[in-house]
């Protein structure tokens, strides 16, 4: 299985200059545990995590309006749409992230996290099931 045939296509995303207390509303708002942080092209320049905001609480000088870009991820583990499913789930088992972006042409197109692998598998297994079953 691909990429894109699990990927959740609409994807909450932010710019660099987003503020830390509009990603943290966002984050808490959607339950989600991290967002994809773009360019006005759409080309991923990061990743902002719940990991990373909570690197603020070690600041002297906290100030939530700075932007996202002081805090995310720049080296981004990312996928192409077209990738392997099973690769994805690999790097999951050996990094400790719990999504990672999908593009196309350096362009963000999506996000896969661990849910939505669990998902494919759970979808495999009952369908597994249902063709075993006697007629």
């Amino acid at each position: 299985m691909l990429a894109k045939d699990i990927m959740t296509k609409e994807t909450i995303k932010i710019n660099p200059q987003t503020s830390v207390i509009k990603a943290i509303d966002l984050l808490l708002e959607n339950r989600i545990s991290g967002l994809p942080v773009v360019d006005d092209d759409l080309h991923l320049v990061g990743v902002l995590s719940e990991k990373d905001l909570l690197g603020i609480l070690f600041e002297k000088n906290i100030d939530v309006d700075a932007p996202v870009e002081r805090y995310m991820t720049q080296k981004v583990i990312r996928f192409d749409e077209k990738d392997n499913v099973a690769d994805i789930c690999e790097v999951f088992l050996k990094q400790n992230i719990r999504r990672v972006p999908i593009v196309e042409d350096g362009r963000l197109v999506g996000i896969i996290s661990r849910r939505d692998v669990l998902r494919m598998i759970l979808a495999t297994v009952l369908d597994l099931k249902e063709s075993r079953r006697p007629t």
